[in-house]
């Protein structure tokens, strides 16, 4: 016969498995209302449920464990910056377990459950769109967490971040000193807040230059395809065009384009990317791109994580970092 888990408890209570593992715990200072706990341990008698020793044992103290929640791990910037991540926690004694939501709320709510059932200390996480339930509620349950990359509009976290708005508002500004007839914002058809600020910097300096725009918004499926099309609709290599695109994502699917029918970067269109990734240096042209302080993102997000872990952080404490211009050839 299967031995019950906290995971059959939580399923028949209707509760997240980090709510049963607080209340079996007997974890001080919880916000779990007295009914809650009442109908847990009521289930668990029910279906005869023997706690785990090995994991009980490692909750009595710290289980040293911290969970990662990456919107994509094989995106450059997620798979580098889990790395240094990785190094930082293992400078503290911690042990890193890696998630990838691949933009799915489903999927992301499931790795919280997941490392909860595995006891970690805390949570590093990048929230995606309709994420917002699964985050309250492990912060009704004083779970510790730091946001990296992205935030939450409605929710005050500590959390990670670079100048998206005026970063964008630089390259902008950049280019349209350059004097081109048309720049073409490629960016994500999307809710981030991150990603907006992104786009809202590049409109705030564009609206005010007069030169022509637009503004091509891609869906987070079949990038590639999206990109491809809008590009071919939306390019006019009569004008002097230069291209910022948003992500390393859309900028890789955009120099394929380029380079598949033989656009040649700088002399018919020139471009501008967000983030670094070894794929920019296998284009003829070298590219320039934003480039994000991933070792100092890391490394600020492990220190945040670990403050709330050991209970003397600041609540909503968020930190923003300068990312840079790396400036090539490609304009």
């Amino acid at each position: 016969m299967k031995r019950a888990s906290i995971k059959d408890i939580a399923r028949i209570a209707e509760v997240s498995v980090a709510t049963v593992s607080y209340v079996l715990n007997k974890k001080e200072g919880s916000r779990i209302s007295e009914a809650t706990k009442k109908k847990i341990l009521e289930v668990a008698k029910d279906i005869n449920y023997t706690p785990n020793k090995i994991a009980k044992s490692l909750k009595m103290s710290k289980s040293k464990l911290i969970g990662l929640i990456v919107a994509d791990i094989s995106n450059d910037f997620y798979s580098n910056i889990a790395r240094s991540i990785e190094d930082e926690a293992m400078k503290l004694g911690y042990t890193l377990l890696i998630g990838s939501s691949d933009e799915n709320p489903e999927k992301f709510r499931k790795l919280t459950e997941l490392f909860s059932e595995q006891q970690v200390d805390g949570m590093i996480i990048a929230p995606v769109v309709d994420s917002d339930e699964a985050i309250k509620r492990l912060i009704s349950e004083e779970y510790p967490i730091v946001t990296i990359d992205r935030y939450l509009k409605n929710v005050s976290l500590p959390g990670v971040m670079i100048n998206n708005s005026e970063i964008s508002e630089f390259i902008c500004d950049h280019l349209v000193k350059k004097g081109f007839d048309e720049i073409i914002y490629v960016g994500y058809d999307t809710q981030l807040p991150h990603l907006l600020d992104r786009q809202d910097g590049f409109d705030k300096k564009i609206a005010a230059s007069g030169v022509s725009v637009k503004r091509l918004l891609i869906g987070i499926h079949n990038i590639t395809e999206q990109v491809h099309t809008q590009l071919k609709e939306n390019l006019n290599l009569k004008k002097k065009t230069a291209i910022y695109f948003s992500s390393n994502k859309l900028g890789i699917a955009g120099l394929r384009y380029l380079n598949d029918n033989n656009i040649k970067v700088p002399k018919d269109v020139s471009v501008i990317a967000f983030d670094e990734t070894e794929a920019y240096h296998l284009f003829p042209t070298e590219v320039s791109f934003v480039q994000q302080p991933l070792i100092d993102m890391a490394k600020e997000s492990v220190k945040l994580l670990d403050s709330q872990i050991n209970n003397y952080l600041p609540d909503g404490k968020r930190v923003t970092f300068h990312a840079k211009f790396m400036e090539r050839n490609s304009v």
